[in-house]
């Protein structure tokens, strides 16, 4: 990872190899299809199908294009209010404003740090068309709280789980709640392809027409499945198909997937246990997962006590060789958020996490040794506050 410091020991990420990812590139390029939804592209979609019960997987070129395909299925547009929270990639609210809808931003729980389900009925007005969530660090939001409020008002739900492949709500898969959700295969995620995504469907009305968005607006899927003699252009769309080299190297890491969750799990409960005296004695809290959600160890993350604590700890560890992140500038409080009439102060609980927020070294191969140094080192740090 490219930092400006020579004497990094610890990476804040590593991306994982599985051990047949180069053995299936290889196979992916002598068997002459390296285009997209070839046949490693169709087993990673019968994996979430059969795996996790989405009714249908279609693999994206990001995550970020997944979300795209989400406005177009739900027809946003020019003057349609969609709400989500502020704490979130620019993705999760890029895809429905550049159809022209605007964000209708929500503060955040104060222990998931998810969207707060309590705030979003009264966000609501006729120009709502959506509700977008997302799965911060892969635990789940309320999804009761948020499926009923959407039931009584006629609105679909987006599950943006870039953050929680694998994890689970009340014993049910993150990603199948929804009518749509959208997954990361970035270099970051638990599994990953270097840049990948893929959009779940779980309302069968919407499948037909998420194929067609995806192969340019044309009915190819349904040529190939012989349901018309030819394919034309039908309606919008584009190029969302990830080369079947990237599905190749994403097939290997689902292969993998039990060994690769097994062990993140391994990585964050030592965090967790390691640290739950010093941040008591520091004033520093930890994740907080609630019994009914099950997490896909993502990350782990610290709240500091202020914004001052949070940047003097990065550079703490720094100095120690060790390369920690913080997370989202609130959407509201940026260069955007500013024109859509949002200012500082709007989402307080949302500003204070942004500020606050610091993620520690988190990867498949991060070693006992190297992470027991981690943990010596941040417990050396001492908060003033």
């Amino acid at each position: 990872m490219l930092n400006n410091y020579k004497d990094i020991r610890i990476d804040f990420n590593r991306p994982y190899i599985a051990h047949n990812q180069y053995a299936y590139i290889r196979q992916s390029i002598e068997s002459g299809h390296i285009s997209g939804d070839g046949p490693f592209s169709k087993k990673c979609h019968a994996f979430f199908e059969q795996t996790m019960g989405v009714k249908k997987a279609l693999l994206t070129t990001n995550c970020t294009h997944a979300l795209d395909m989400t406005a177009l299925l739900l027809n946003l547009k020019e003057g349609d209010e969609v709400i989500a929270p502020s704490f979130t990639f620019v993705s999760t609210v890029n895809a429905f404003v550049l159809r022209g809808a605007r964000p209708i931003f929500a503060d955040l729980r104060e222990d998931t740090l998810n969207i707060d389900e309590r705030a979003i009925e009264g966000l609501i007005t006729e120009k709502t068309r959506a509700i977008y969530i997302v799965h911060y660090a892969g635990v789940a939001c309320d999804m009761d709280g948020i499926m009923q409020i959407a039931e009584k008002y006629h609105l679909p739900v987006v599950e943006d789980n870039a953050h929680g492949l694998f994890g689970k709500y009340k014993g049910q898969f993150l990603g199948t709640f929804a009518p749509l959700a959208c997954q990361s295969f970035h270099e970051t995620k638990n599994i990953s392809c270097g840049e990948g995504g893929a959009l779940f469907i779980n309302d069968e009305a919407l499948i037909e027409r998420a194929e067609i968005i995806r192969e340019k607006g044309t009915d190819r899927s349904r040529f190939f499945r012989g349901q018309v003699d030819k394919y034309s252009w039908v309606d919008i769309g584009s190029s969302y198909l990830p080369s079947e080299i990237l599905a190749a190297v994403l097939y290997a890491q689902l292969e993998e997937s039990q060994v690769i969750q097994s062990k993140r799990k391994a990585i964050w409960d030592f965090y967790f246990q390691s640290l739950s005296d010093w941040s008591q004695k520091n004033n520093v809290r930890l994740p907080i997962v609630p019994d009914e959600c099950e997490q896909s160890y993502h990350m782990f993350y610290l709240l500091l006590p202020s914004l001052d604590e949070r940047q003097r700890f990065i550079h703490f560890l720094m100095e120690n060789g060790i390369y920690s992140v913080f997370h989202y500038v609130s959407l509201h409080t940026s260069a955007m958020g500013r024109k859509f009439g949002y200012m500082p102060g709007d989402l307080p609980l949302t500003e204070s996490i942004s500020d606050r927020l610091v993620r520690l070294p988190f990867y498949f191969d991060l070693t006992e040794e190297e992470q027991a140094s981690v943990i010596s080192t941040v417990m050396k740090f001492q908060t003033v506050c």
